[in-house]
């Protein structure tokens, strides 16, 4: 019996397969002659063992944000992460101001949670990107008031690739006494992020967007000057008393991993990565009618949004049934409706509509790039070509 041939996968934004290196770390917690115990048991030697082992991940990540290891809030991922954040933080400090700024282009971690908190009698201010799915700092600037509490804008889109420039973003935020928080997920490991230079007050981590594993995440939550996050899971007072739960050492360290080898490898990943895009966009450029929803001289080059004048993005997915890509957010792909990203910088709908995201990461090679090249290139073609009228 043979082995299926697997989908040439350039879904990374989605998630990204575990490092095998993240992996070897992991399979060290997990049974009864390794460290599997609980880390927050204080009685015995193998929780304090336990314990280290949080610690020390703790301490990468922070590393690779440059933060103080202590402002690591563990969470199971990005979405609890920005959940805490907005929530969290609105709920503590209500005596600040009601108001929160976000952007309508958010991933829905980050939208859904600020729908809900006007269902609480916050009040949200929707800010509209450009065509490059970026926010201006004046545009910020305008929509701050004295009681805006938060503002919550993503470092890079998640189905654009579009980077904000969160450091002066921030900057804004704080000349009116606003915190800043930050959606980081797509960000770790594809642009430099400092949360000291940058002002960050909150940031969400996932650990599944950088070659580590699903079910994990954090919060980066400043010490000085003290941010209040008021917590969401009760039954413990585990992290700083943000975040209770019985934590998952084999996948916390092997987060800790992912964003240790991402650090280490930060130059080497991006050159390659770049190398594969500026690959990708030489081979389409004999199709017409093709046209980047992405930011090219504003985006991270792991992501590429391209519209595919007259085809239906939804029958090219079809037809790519050997290349793993997506219509837009992991978090959205059941949806036939247009993508609310694209949408929302101004994107027509028809060609809104006729657009995927592909997305490149460590393990994608160039003979990949080219074998998918192939297969787009006669999916569109043939997806143009009007059928042949039968012969009476």
């Amino acid at each position: 019996m043979t082995t299926p041939t697997l989908p040439i996968y350039l879904d990374y934004a989605a998630t990204a397969p575990a490092d095998a290196r993240v992996v070897e770390v992991m399979q060290r917690y997990l049974t009864v002659d390794q460290l599997f115990a609980n880390p927050a048991s204080r009685s015995h030697m193998l929780g304090w063992q336990a314990e280290q082992v949080i610690e020390q991940a703790r301490r990468q990540v922070a590393d690779a944000i440059g933060a103080d290891p202590r402002e690591i809030v563990w969470t199971s991922g990005a979405t609890e992460a920005d959940n805490l954040a907005l929530i969290g933080f609105m709920r503590a400090n209500r005596e600040r101001g009601l108001h929160l700024i976000t952007s309508t282009i958010e991933h829905k971690a980050v939208v859904d949670t600020a729908h809900a908190l006007e269902k609480e009698g916050f009040e949200v201010t929707w800010l509209t990107p450009g065509r490059d799915g970026c926010i201006q700092p004046e545009q910020l600037r305008d929509a701050m008031r004295d009681d805006t509490a938060l503002v919550s804008l993503m470092a890079v889109n998640n189905e654009l690739g579009s980077i904000n420039d969160i450091a002066a973003l921030a900057a804004v935020a704080h000349e009116f006494g606003a915190a800043f928080h930050t959606d980081a997920a797509q960000a770790v490991g594809r642009i430099p992020l400092d949360v000291v230079a940058q002002q960050i007050d909150l940031m969400s981590l996932s650990g599944h967007k950088t070659y580590g594993p699903k079910g994990v995440g954090a919060l980066y939550v400043r010490r000085h000057p003290d941010i209040r996050v008021e917590a969401l899971i009760h039954g413990g007072g585990h992290e700083r008393g943000m975040r209770s739960g019985t934590l998952p050492t084999h996948q916390i360290a092997g987060m800790g991993e992912a964003f240790a080898l991402m650090q280490q490898q930060y130059d080497e990943d991006n050159a390659h990565i770049a190398r594969l895009q500026q690959r990708f966009l030489r081979g389409l450029e004999g199709l017409e009618g093709v046209y980047a929803n992405t930011p090219l001289d504003r985006a991270v080059p792991n992501i590429l949004n391209l519209a595919f004048e007259g085809v239906d993005g939804e029958s090219l997915l079809m037809a790519l049934r050997d290349v793993a890509v997506s219509t837009g957010s992991a978090c959205n792909s059941a949806s036939v409706d247009p993508s609310y990203v694209l949408l929302g910088i101004g994107t027509p709908r028809a060609l809104a509509l006729s657009s995927l995201r592909f997305s490149f990461g460590r393990f994608t090679t160039e003979a990949d790039i080219d074998h998918a090249l192939t297969l787009i290139r006669h999916a569109v073609s043939g997806l143009r070509t009007p059928p042949r009228q039968a012969a009476d």
